[in-house]
């Protein structure tokens, strides 16, 4: 059978590995399937990180916001601190964090119980010790203290048009309200009551919300240096909040 337009080789070498019919691979495919699922894993920063359906699909994106947060935690000596991520999806942003930097003691949060499950397996898979908590971000009531805060929240306004492959994810990983920002204020409130003194808050953002989470970011952290970062598109794409 032809490879589907659309498919790099490796990714059908896999799906030839896995698959003994392929036609019905190629329907899905050709349905805008997403690939990923198929396979049942993606490779991020060098993990190998399970997915399947009702799971976000991890983004080439995130990895740049992770490989500049290693950039941050250095700069600002923060490599044994500790890290609190806010929805963490299949787990990728914290296992690649914990297998990079050992030191650092890392607790995620997920509201989605099947995203949790799929995350505890790539941080076994992946030899990482990372405490993952089922919880809302809208309802878990913080008791601990954070060096660092990260987060690739939803951030998609609803009712824009997407590529078509993203029906088959979870809508509520993508959309964030009229504004897309319904979750970077929550993230705000709790970064602010949650971080400790020098600290630093890192998040991937819409390429065009860097403007309004400016200055959002201003009014929760007057003092702190806010800077906005690009990914390898050259697009608005990352804030990151700090005090030294």
């Amino acid at each position: 059978m032809r490879k589907p337009e659309g498919i790099s080789h490796n990714d059908w070498k896999l799906l030839q590995l896995k698959y003994r019919n392929l036609s019905g691979v190629v329907r899905k495919i050709e349905n805008n399937y997403p690939v990923q699922y198929l396979i049942g894993h993606v490779e991020f920063y060098g993990n190998k990180i399970y997915i399947s359906e009702g799971v976000f699909i991890p983004r080439f994106e995130t990895e740049t916001l992770v490989e500049k947060t290693f950039s941050y935690l250095n700069q600002l000596a923060l490599e044994t601190g500790s890290v609190l991520e806010i929805g963490s999806g299949s787990g990728c942003i914290s296992i690649t964090l914990k297998s990079e930097v050992t030191s650092l003691e890392i607790t995620a949060i997920e509201r989605s119980r099947k995203a949790v499950r799929i995350a505890k397996r790539n941080a076994r898979a992946n030899k990482c010790k990372i405490n993952f908590i089922n919880k809302d971000m809208f309802k878990y009531n913080l008791i601990n203290k954070y060096d660092v805060i990260i987060s690739n929240p939803p951030y998609i306004c609803d009712g824009d048009e997407v590529d078509p492959k993203t029906k088959y994810e979870p809508a509520s990983a993508l959309y964030a309200g009229a504004d897309g920002l319904k979750y970077y204020h929550q993230i705000f409130k709790i970064a602010k009551n949650a971080l400790n003194d020098k600290h630093l808050l890192a998040l991937e953002i819409g390429e065009e919300q860097s403007k309004m989470l400016k200055e959002i970011a201003k009014t929760f952290f007057p003092r702190d240096t806010i800077k906005v970062e690009k990914d390898l598109a050259g697009k608005d794409r990352y804030l990151f909040v700090y005090s030294e």
